[in-house]
Parts: C-alpha cells; sequence; structure tokens
C-alpha cells in the first residue's frame, strides 16, 4: 500500500484515522443518535455501550498477547499510536462493532476503510486488522 503513499493522502488517512481512537467516533454517533431519536433511545444505547465494551475486550486481549507493532526497516509507521502493541486492532474491532450493532448499512462502508487506514499508515499487520473485523463482528452482535 505504500506506493501509494504521497504526503497529502498520508495527512487524510492520519486524520480519518484519528476518528478512529478508542471507537471514538463510534462512541459519540450512538451517543448523539440516542440523544436525538427517542422511539429507539434504548436500542442505541445497547448498542453504544456494546461499541464501548468491545474496546475494553481489544484492549484486554492487546495486553495478554502482547504483539508488538510493525517494525519494517525502511518504512517507517506513518503515525505515532500511544502503545506498542498491535494484536488485534482496535479501530477494526469498534468499528465492525458499531457496523453490526448499530445496524446501518452504511457503517459497514465505513468501517472498512477505518481498518485498512492502520494497514496505510503501517501501524498494523493485516492479520490485525482480519481478527479486529472479525472479533468486532461477533462482539456487534452482542448490542443488536
Amino acid at each position: 500500500m505504500r506506493s501509494l503513499t504521497t504526503p497529502g493522502a498520508a495527512r487524510w488517512v492520519r486524520r480519518f484515522s484519528t476518528l478512529g481512537e478508542h471507537g471514538g467516533v463510534w462512541i459519540a454517533g450512538g451517543s448523539i443518535a440516542a440523544l436525538v431519536d427517542a422511539p429507539r433511545r434504548r436500542r442505541w444505547q445497547r448498542a453504544t455501550v456494546t461499541v464501548a465494551a468491545s474496546y475494553a475486550v481489544s484492549t484486554s486481549i492487546k495486553l495478554v498477547v502482547r504483539r508488538r507493532r510493525p517494525d519494517l526497516a525502511g518504512l517507517p509507521p506513518l503515525m505515532a499510536t500511544r502503545t506498542t502493541l498491535s494484536f488485534p486492532s482496535s479501530h477494526a474491532v469498534t468499528s465492525f462493532a458499531a457496523a453490526r450493532a448499530f445496524g446501518v448499512p452504511a457503517l459497514w462502508a465505513a468501517a472498512l476503510p477505518m481498518a485498512l487506514s492502520r494497514v496505510y499508515l503501517g501501524v498494523h499487520y493485516p492479520s490485525d486488522v482480519v481478527a479486529g473485523a472479525a472479533l468486532g463482528t461477533v462482539l456487534g452482535g452482542f448490542g443488536r
């Protein structure tokens, strides 16, 4: 993916990826939906709590597995991260959990690029993202 890297593209991918930190964009979106959609408030709340819980599960797994982020000679990451732990990708977990729990079809189209942004930026292995997407999809089912 790095052959597609330009400074402008990297900047936009970093900005987009930053929205997914700690599941922030998904938790904020679900919280706003719960506030404005009174008839489905309980459903939105349950789904949002599920997304937050999926982040906690992902973080817990990282602490057990302790896989280090990619460190490839001559190919430094395109952004800094808060930890050196890589597996699974919490961006992928929370994005796919949100897509399933919220039940909004368009969110699947946002979850995939959010997850792939982590590989593009060089902060996750593809297997981190695949495992995160699978885990998030399963966990998101608890929020339905």
